[in-house]
Parts: C-alpha cells; structure tokens; sequence
C-alpha cells in the first residue's frame, strides 16, 4: 500500500425543487449539472460517484471532476483553481436555482496492495467500486480510476486518522506522476486537452455517457463516436535519450503524433499516434529519442 496527499478542492452543489419539468429531473442543480457535464448525473443515487468531463462546444476538455451524491445535494471534487471553477459554475447556472458552498477539506489517496485491508480496519466496512461510505466527517471513496488499480479516496477532516497512515508509504507527486503515465492513465491539461477528442483516451467510457441527452459539447462527441473508431490512439512508450512534452512523433520524418506525458524515471511516456500504424514493438522516432511502442493504452476495465 502507499498514500499520497492530493490538492484537491472541493464544492457543495445545492438546489431547489423545480415547478417545472426539466426534462423529468425535479432538482435544479441536478438539471444544471446534468447539461454541462459528460455523464450522467440524474442517474446517481445517494453515496454514489462517478467522473466526468466539463467540453467546449467544439466537444474539447476544459475541466474534470469527480461529482459524488451526498444525500440531495452534490459535491464536486478537482483540481483546478477553486475561484475561476466557481466563478464558472455561477456565470452558467443563468436562472437556475443553484448554491455554491466551498468546503475545506483535505484529501488523501491510498493505493496498492493492502489498501482494502487499512480501509477495513480502519472503518469497519469496504465501499463498492464508485460508491462512498461516511464516518463522521469522513468520506471514504472506492475510486480505481486515479490509477487504473485498486484505490480509495478519504477526504473530509482527516485528523482522527492521519497518525494510522505509515509515513514510510508516502509517495510524492512526481512518483505518483510516474505511476500514472506507467499505468497509462490519461490527466486533463495532458492528454485530455483541446487537441485531443475524449473518444481517442481510453477512460471515456467512464467519462462519458451516451444516452443522457444534451450537454454542452454533446453533438461533437456524438458525431465521432457514429463515425466509427476515431484516427488516433494512445499509446505508451518507452524512449532512449530526452523526450519533451508536445513533441511530434515521426515515422520516416513525418509526424503521426505527438507526446503529452514523461516520466523521466523510467524513460516511458504517453502519446498520441496515427491508429493504422499503432502497434506493440514498433519504433518511431521523436527529433531527439527513438521511440518504442510499449502498448496501446487499451480501454479501462476497472
């Protein structure tokens, strides 16, 4: 097992029984997240969660979020800059009769083997995969998609447990960086960014629901997946000399695709590449490394 503190910030979604039918949802800040996020969120019930993208209307990522059910209300965990995500969330909220209440919470991650085994002793019972359980001022999250493996998010007022969590399994945001790019995990602002289509990353089914109806961004998401598979995918690699972010990956000196994610470390990364030429083994070059394909980051099943 290993734990790592994470930055994350947190607000309370609040709202008030609609007179109106929006679109069979009775809440309103159940209606206002449901159109301006990629999953559906109507659909969860009471300490349940799921992940979700915020798209332009050309159907590109601009923010992501874990949204957990808290009784009636919402809170929205992520990273960003927590003024610029609620000055947003005020700005598109327009008539609906939605609140916004920070909360002050900390947040660790614990991973790994033996994860369950602390969080067991520690609590007394195991949350299901995308569902929470509370103690006290505690959230206790089965979330395995930070890294693609068994994990859990525990985030609230920590003080009662943080002398439980051994100081010598504590890893650093570089290291769990790595664990990410290793693990083939794709991160807003690297590979889930404006270039990139969320149909090309493998979490988007995680992301992203199909039959929730409109939301912002919905159409362009809906015309690529009717196309078919899109042309890109992501693959991992492993590289020999120095590897920069952004840097095109060339096949005879031509670029099919390009880099978004390095773990000097270990010498692997995260790209994107031309689909018909996507295959294990296979080397490519960037204008300072050759490139070897590791694996094709294969569709989340977690």
């Amino acid at each position: 097992m290993n734990w790592i503190k994470l930055k994350r910030n947190k607000i309370l979604v609040k709202g008030k029984q609609s007179k109106l039918n929006l679109k069979g949802i009775k809440e309103e800040h159940t209606a206002f997240l449901q159109g301006i996020l990629t999953n559906n969120i109507a659909q969860l019930n009471d300490k349940e969660f799921n992940y979700n993208l915020m798209l332009d209307h050309k159907g590109s990522p601009i923010w992501d979020f874990y949204v957990f059910k808290d009784n009636e209300n919402y809170i929205l965990d992520f990273e960003f800059d927590r003024d610029e995500v609620l000055n947003k969330l005020k700005q598109l909220k327009l008539s609906y009769q939605v609140f916004f209440e920070v909360l002050e919470f900390e947040h660790i991650y614990i991973f790994g083997e033996d994860s369950e085994k602390f969080i067991q002793q520690t609590f007394n019972e195991v949350p299901e995969r995308f569902k929470y359980l509370k103690s006290e001022n505690i959230y206790i999250a089965n979330n395995p998609l930070r890294l693609g493996q068994k994990g859990f998010d525990i985030f609230g007022n920590l003080e009662s447990i943080k002398s439980n969590l051994p100081t010598d399994l504590k890893i650093d945001e570089e290291e769990f960086e790595n664990l990410r790019i290793n693990n083939c995990i794709p991160k807003i602002g690297k590979e889930l960014v404006e270039k990139v289509l969320p149909l090309e990353t493998n979490i988007w089914k995680y992301a992203i629901s199909l039959n929730k109806g409109c939301y912002v961004g919905q159409e362009a998401i809906a015309r690529v997946y009717f196309r078919g598979k899109p042309p890109r995918v992501m693959v991992k690699f492993s590289f020999d000399n120095v590897l920069d972010e952004n840097e095109k990956v060339l096949l005879n000196d031509k670029p099919v695709g390009f880099i978004t994610s390095v773990n000097i470390k270990d010498k692997t990364a995260i790209g994107f590449i031309l689909r018909n030429i996507a295959e294990s083994g296979k080397e490519l070059k960037s204008s300072q490394s050759v490139l070897k394909i590791l694996s094709i980051c294969q569709e989340l099943n977690v």
